[in-house]
């Protein structure tokens, strides 16, 4: 079950539980489009799908516990808040893969797809976050 709660801009926030596993990126990825579909924000679903996927692989691949938390919701009128808690204090890096490494993308696909993005640690975890305009533009 989908959890939602009031955001800031008066609309519900979703959010949901999955375990820290690959096979929770469908689910996740599900969840997103549940989410902008209802509020009418079809035109950034790809962007979200994509940032959604990246952050869940990197949670998976880089952090620790048994689950993950995905949220979603809208933080001003123009913007979307898509992010992934894990209980890992590792914190991401843009890396600059050679072409031929097979991994190591990630975080700069979510750089690269997002107005703005970032890490709030917490003592026991932290919560890596990517925000999207609602036009579908980047910065």
């Amino acid at each position: 079950m989908t959890a939602t709660r009031s955001a800031s801009v008066g609309v519900p926030a979703y959010s949901q539980t999955y375990p820290r596993t690959a096979q929770s990126s469908g689910p996740a990825r599900r969840l997103v489009s549940t989410a902008l579909h209802t509020w009418a924000l079809d035109a950034i679903l790809d962007d979200a799908s994509l940032i959604v996927a990246e952050l869940v692989a990197n949670a998976v691949q880089h952090g620790s516990g048994h689950s993950l938390r995905v949220s979603i919701k809208r933080v001003a009128a123009p913007r979307v808040r898509i992010a992934v808690t894990d209980k890992s204090l590792q914190l991401p890096v843009i890396r600059r893969p050679r072409a031929d490494d097979p991994s190591g993308r990630g975080i700069l696909l979510v750089d690269s797809l997002s107005v703005h993005w970032g890490t709030d640690t917490r003592c026991w975890g932290k919560v890596v976050w990517s925000e999207l305009l609602m036009s579908g533009e980047h910065s």
